[in-house]
């Protein structure tokens, strides 16, 4: 007879993993509402499966250490078919105390209600957001952005000092903050804010912007946190101008530049034509060769 096993949890947290991202994870993976994954954090032994094979227990368990928690499996405790040989099962012992090492991973007793969406936060780098919150963050950010162009170069009109200073401020805030929206929306995909280098480069760096929009995000919490909260008609409404806003101006940069093309095509075919000679012999043939003295008037005095 196969011998059986079962995945025993006693709220042990993995190394480098907070409690918020292993709740929210346990619930996505038994499907479940967070609250009712709290009842697991009660620093008590707890079965989570019973009944398994050796192969599919170590898959069960496999799954728990990706989500974030500590679990181990045991025997199961084969049928007692008199009263005499039932026992009640002690519950297992850590191979070391936990309470008395410092290296042990933490053991949380506390149930806290953590929210199971993240909050929205502007002026950070922590945190995540979607690709159409990101669009329409970036639009109000571009359009603050001109107001303050223009008020820069007003006060530029009047000292050149102050609207130099001014505008050197204003540009370094405009830089920050994008750097900041940037790496919400990169985390938000699972992908580390260090990637936003990949702007610098010379080619790749023109297409990593549009990149950025168009990723997916994960649909479940990941190591930058919880999924940023659902959008409302407001970011709709502004990402999806913004998107307009875009492909205007592609189709009027595309536009001025077959002008220019036109234009230098138009431009190089008129000097070539006027590099090309003139062929003077061929229209000289053409004319016939009338004597000079044909060309004389006739003398009015023989006429007389």
């Amino acid at each position: 007879m196969a011998e059986h096993f079962k995945i025993v949890f006693e709220g042990q947290l993995r190394t480098g993993v907070d409690l918020e991202t292993a709740r929210l994870n346990l619930a996505q993976l038994f499907k479940s509402d967070v609250s009712d994954v709290d009842r697991l954090f009660t620093g008590k032994p707890i079965t989570l499966k019973r009944g398994l094979l050796q192969d599919d227990a170590q898959r069960y368990l496999k799954a728990l250490h990706e989500a974030g928690v500590e679990a181990f499996i045991e025997p199961e405790q084969p049928v007692a078919w008199t009263l005499e040989e039932i026992e009640e099962p002690a519950p297992a012992k850590p191979a070391f105390d936990s309470a008395a090492s410092p290296y042990a991973p933490p053991r949380s007793s506390v149930v806290s209600d953590w929210s199971a969406e993240g909050a929205l936060k502007v002026f950070t780098v922590q945190g995540r957001i979607g690709r159409l919150r990101y669009l329409a963050w970036t639009m109000v950010l571009s359009f603050v952005g001109m107001l303050l162009a223009a008020l820069c170069f007003g006060v530029l009109s009047m000292s050149l000092i102050a609207g130099g200073l001014l505008g050197t401020v204003m540009l370094i805030a405009f830089i920050v903050v994008s750097i900041q929206m940037s790496a919400q929306r990169l985390h938000d995909a699972g992908w580390s804010a260090w990637l936003l280098l990949v702007n610098l480069l010379p080619v790749v760096g023109g297409f990593f912007p549009l990149l950025m929009m168009v990723i997916p995000g994960n649909a479940g919490p990941n190591r930058y946190g919880a999924p940023p909260p659902k959008n409302t008609r407001s970011v709709k409404v502004l990402a999806a101008l913004w998107v307009v806003f875009l492909a205007l101006l592609l189709v009027a940069g595309l536009m001025g530049g077959l002008k220019k093309v036109k234009e230098e095509v138009r431009a190089t075919t008129g000097d070539y034509e006027q590099t090309l000679p003139y062929d003077d012999d061929s229209d000289d043939a053409a004319q016939p060769d009338i004597p000079a003295d044909s060309l004389e008037p006739p003398d009015n005095d023989e006429d007389q």
